[in-house]
């Protein structure tokens, strides 16, 4: 297993780590299997989704932010940030990739991400190949 930190500098955010997804792969030495992208945080997640074109990770954004205000009216949880623990619930703390001789299999313009919904801060992500 392969772990990794990322630092994020705003509030929600997505970062890109496809890279570091990849280099964990060839530190496997797995060929063919199957590559878990895992955040142990509860409001953070990961995802793939268009790493081409930065307005779509713009656009979520907005959307996630404006159907999850974080100061929604009725909201209990004392740190102030259930908007946050919701964002990851739906979004999820995982993906499972392909990987085929050696590299991750992903559509042409998809990337992995790592999503903050509660930075800045310093965030851990795992990464388990299993061939």
């Amino acid at each position: 297993m392969t772990t990794f930190r990322i630092q994020t500098s705003a509030r929600n955010q997505f970062v890109e780590i496809t890279d570091q997804v990849r280099d964990a792969i060839t530190a496997s030495g797995i060929s063919s299997g199957l590559c878990v992208v895992y955040c142990p945080h509860t409001t953070a997640a990961i995802t793939v989704n268009e790493n081409a074109d930065p307005d779509v990770v713009h656009d979520m954004l907005l959307y996630l932010n404006k159907t999850i205000p974080q100061n929604q009216t009725g909201f209990r949880h004392a740190e102030e940030n259930s908007d946050s623990h919701i964002k990851a619930s739906l979004v999820g703390p995982s993906v499972t990739l392909i990987v085929e001789d050696g590299e991750i299999v992903l559509g042409r313009w998809q990337g992995v991400y790592f999503c903050e919904f509660d930075g800045p801060r310093t965030r851990k992500v795992m990464v388990q190949v299993v061939g």
